[in-house]
């Protein structure tokens, strides 16, 4: 496999920084790199109190994966240097993530990293050791276009992670590098091997960093504590069904767990009200969303007219895309081609062409496409 990294010089004279995780897909970026005769500079970001937090290998942050990505670099011969940027990622990361709770949304944390740290801070950090480029084992791919770089979906779809990287702009765009997004997931294993490396078998990471076994509500209560306080569980005709321990519990589409038993009808949680501190709930049909509200937009494609642009959108990571229209002014909007289920504030909303990432924003609040029937006034 050769990696083009579509620089006009000899490879020994092109500098690559490699974000070194310690994992299987970013060592296997820098050996390549450093087989095909790069210059190569491994950097690997402590982002937080590894031992202390997480205790554990298995997720991306983890300890040991500072000590692998050590090994790998030392095994390749190319020099590796470990950056503290916990304070960074402490203000960047995790404070907005128990904030984006403690407001009812429900944040993805990794996207905040790779824009806030990963493609911002270290991408500076890249520039300043002399590097051509920042290389990392994401699964997307980089193509030029017309205008520039593009970012487009990995080969394998069951590996893209292009709808985390969203808020890449077209000037880091022009920096990066991700060479395994024409790679399925088993070849890169292989590739691993083949280099011998000691991660060839090491468990992907599945768990967000900072939270350990899942349990984000014990890091939002550690963050904000006494911030958590309970509610009502709320009808949308106005009926008080019960009692919440706190909004953090609960997310937008969720039927188990809200522990009010006896209904005839089954029931979804529909919207957090956190200023009220209740969760609001339906029936199914009420999760229908007809238009978003987006802050914090990026738009990787061409101007966007009067009538606003066609687009592909995915406003969870795992759901498919569908089609609808955006308009980035005189506010941020999509409006759906038919109502969308299970669109929660805190979530990203990601644009796509075909095969190309357009940008995206984060979900700010959405417009229902269920008339609910009259309230209940209750004495």
């Amino acid at each position: 496999m050769d990696v083009d990294l579509g620089i006009a010089r000899p490879r020994s004279e092109t500098r690559v920084v490699v974000a070194m995780s310690g994992g299987v897909d970013s060592s296997v970026v820098a050996a390549l790199l450093k087989d095909q005769g790069y210059d190569v500079v491994g950097i690997t970001l402590q982002l937080y109190d590894h031992g202390v937090a997480v205790g554990r290998s298995g997720a991306c942050c983890a300890g040991t994966d500072i000590h692998d990505a050590r090994t790998v670099a030392g095994r390749l011969g190319i020099p590796h240097y470990v950056l503290d940027y916990e304070s960074r990622f402490r203000d960047a990361v995790m404070e907005d993530f128990a904030d984006s709770y403690l407001r009812g949304e429900t944040p993805i944390p990794c996207v905040q990293c790779n824009a806030e740290v990963k493609f911002k801070d270290l991408l500076e950090t890249a520039r300043d050791l002399g590097a051509d480029c920042l290389a990392t084992g994401h699964y997307v791919q980089r193509f030029m276009g017309t205008h520039g770089a593009e970012m487009h979906r990995a080969v394998d779809p069951a590996r893209d992670q292009s709808y985390f990287l969203f808020a890449t702009t077209a000037a880091q765009l022009d920096f990066l590098r991700f060479p395994l997004g024409g790679l399925h997931k088993p070849a890169v294993r292989d590739l691993a091997a083949r280099f011998g490396l000691a991660v060839a078998d090491k468990p992907d990471s599945q768990d967000i960093c900072f939270v350990p076994q899942g349990r984000y509500v014990d890091v939002v209560q550690k963050l904000r504590p006494g911030a958590v306080e309970p509610g009502d569980i709320v009808h949308l005709d106005g009926r008080v069904l019960g009692r919440h321990k706190g909004v953090i519990h609960f997310t937008v589409g969720q039927r188990k767990g809200l522990d009010i038993g006896g209904l005839a009808e089954p029931l979804y949680v529909v919207r957090l009200d956190a200023a009220r501190r209740q969760v609001v709930v339906g029936p199914r049909e009420a999760l229908l969303t007809a238009s978003l509200r987006l802050r914090q937009p990026n738009w990787l494609g061409g101007p966007i007219g009067p009538d606003g642009a066609p687009v592909m959108v995915r406003v969870r990571s795992a759901t498919r895309p569908v089609p609808a229209r955006v308009w980035l002014a005189p506010a941020p909007v999509v409006v759906f081609s038919s109502p969308e289920a299970g669109v929660s504030p805190g979530q990203a909303c990601v644009f796509y062409d075909g095969e190309r990432m357009l940008g995206g924003g984060w979900i700010a609040g959405t417009t229902p496409a269920y008339a609910p029937p009259s309230p209940t006034h209750v004495a």
